[in-house]
């Protein structure tokens, strides 16, 4: 009888053992299925960073994206075609606009550059002697920009060859207060003294 007892509880041990090892193999078999599921259910997302510049190939960069306007331009200082034609007294209508002298309601445009431009072409016409053109120039440059030494002082030369002496003395005792040492100095000095001598009114008053 215990001998049968004993058979019995070895068998029963003996089972369960089995059983256990049977659902312990069971379990170690469905975790990787488990994990392959949860990746494939998993969408894979793209990384839409920008790039690092310290990531960036400088060498790599296109350096001909465009030159500069301005790199090696040459400035043509000769007037339009049928610039004398096309822009007759251009001083009287400067005038009639008002030159301004720092009014309140003076809307003159400041052009440094077109002014730069017309005294270029007013020397054009100035050497051409062909000073009523030039004359005009020279208003218009300081039209763009007032108290500039260097018109000022070419437009008193200019109504000093048109035989206007005492526009020419004003012009040239403008360029004095601008530039009381400036490079003309001495000769805008000279060309005061010389109109004045040979200004008839300026004789009968002595």
């Amino acid at each position: 009888m215990r001998n049968l007892l004993v058979i019995l509880l070895f068998g029963a041990s003996a089972l369960w053992a089995q059983n256990s090892g049977a659902s312990q193999s069971k379990s170690s078999n469905s975790q990787p299925q488990d994990s392959n599921a949860s990746q494939q259910s998993v969408p894979h997302t793209p990384n839409l960073a920008p790039p690092r510049s310290d990531r960036v190939n400088v060498d790599s960069l296109d350096d001909n994206g465009g030159s500069s306007s301005s790199k090696d331009t040459r400035i043509d200082l000769s007037p339009p075609t049928d610039d004398e034609k096309g822009h007759p007294h251009s001083s009287d209508i400067l005038m009639d606009e008002g030159t301004g002298n720092g009014d309140a309601g003076d809307t003159r445009p400041w052009d440094p550059h077109k002014s730069a431009k017309d005294v270029e072409v007013g020397d054009f016409y100035f050497k051409r002697k062909n000073y009523t053109a030039a004359e005009d120039r020279y208003r218009e440059a300081l039209y763009y920009k007032d108290n500039d030494a260097l018109a000022t002082y070419r437009l008193a030369i200019c109504l000093e060859k048109l035989n206007r002496p005492d526009e020419a003395i004003a012009e040239f005792e403008n360029y004095l207060k601008i530039l009381p040492h400036g490079p003309e100095a001495e000769d805008a000095k000279k060309g005061i003294e010389r109109l004045k001598r040979s200004d008839p009114a300026t004789k009968a008053a002595k």
